[in-house]
């Protein structure tokens, strides 16, 4: 099934027919608020009164020409403006190549700097998140990560731990004292790159979380962040965060927005720091396949949807 799902998200012909379909629309809501800014926001409003800060990114990725990179600094510009403006703890999260990585990584540079400076306002507080893509782009985006770190310090990566590379990765650039997300990883990749076994992923993660806590823990700068959902992931990784001292200031779990929303609620409530990632626009086949790739049973929410 997960094979089939992540086949799906890279098919023209479905990403052009399925968006059109009622039950599809309609089940995507589960992830999805809406596919304005506006409708990100909305729900990042009401998640503030509730305890949570939250992250949103504009999906889309791999666009064509310069002048489409620069719309999509724009609308970044403008959700950060916006989310100042309502008083929301609110960060950004881009994809390299929707500012310019397969045009030019000078422009990905330039671009990803101006919303990192926009980001960290006169104290280089807020974190602009960078996301990893499929393995064809790794190295580039290390390359755009180090380029763009070098002149702000509020810029964040998120690392894969089903690349067999990344342990290396995140060894290379431990020299910046980073701020990492860390995800499982979402994308079709041949065994010979990443992991096909879901344990030697989740060995990975583990190992690499706890590389990050110790860093921290014995006084090193960075910041980290567990993208997961998995209770196999939270439960020990926050023990150890907190054994190691780490607050909210440099330690949060990072859950998508729809999922697993009685765990997110436990999390708030037993203190544990949390941020829910909000993906919001119209290019969202691609990515909701991926979700959807991630944990298959949400297929039947998907089905269910169809006689509703």
């Amino acid at each position: 099934m997960r094979k089939v799902l992540l086949w799906a998200s890279t098919n023209r012909w479905l990403s052009q027919r399925l968006p059109e379909r009622r039950f599809v629309r309609r089940a995507v809501r589960k992830f999805m608020p809406g596919e304005t800014l506006e409708d990100a926001l909305g729900e990042a409003a009401r998640l503030r009164e509730e305890g949570v800060p939250t992250l949103v990114t504009t999906l889309g990725e791999n666009v064509e020409t310069a002048e489409e990179t620069r719309e999509s600094v724009a609308e970044y510009v403008r959700a950060m403006d916006l989310a100042e403006e309502m008083g929301l703890d609110l960060e950004v999260s881009i994809k390299p190549t929707h500012l310019g990585l397969d045009q030019d990584p000078d422009l990905a540079v330039e671009n990803v700097g101006e919303l990192a400076a926009r980001a960290g306002g006169p104290e280089g507080r807020g974190t602009l998140w960078i996301d990893m893509e499929g393995s064809f782009y790794t190295e580039a985006t290390l390359s755009l990560y180090r380029a763009v770190r070098h002149r702000h310090v509020n810029v964040g990566l998120c690392i894969q731990s089903y690349l067999r590379r990344t342990a290396d990765d995140l060894e290379s650039i431990m020299e910046f004292g980073p701020r990492i997300r860390l995800v499982k990883g979402a994308y079709a990749e041949p065994a010979e790159i990443a992991f096909p076994d879901k344990r030697d992923v989740d060995e990975s993660f583990l190992a690499l979380a706890r590389r990050l806590i110790d860093h921290l823990g014995s006084g090193g700068d960075g910041f980290l962040g567990l993208g997961t959902h998995d209770p196999a992931m939270i439960g020990p990784l926050s023990a150890d965060a907190g054994a190691a001292g780490l607050d909210g200031s440099r330690f949060e779990i990072e859950m998508l927005y729809g999922i697993g929303r009685r765990e997110q609620r436990r999390l708030v409530g037993n203190g544990t720091p949390l941020r829910v990632l909000i993906s919001y626009g119209g290019a969202w086949f691609p990515w909701y396949m991926r979700r959807l790739a991630e944990r298959p049973a949400n297929v039947w929410f998907v089905a269910r949807s169809m006689f509703r």
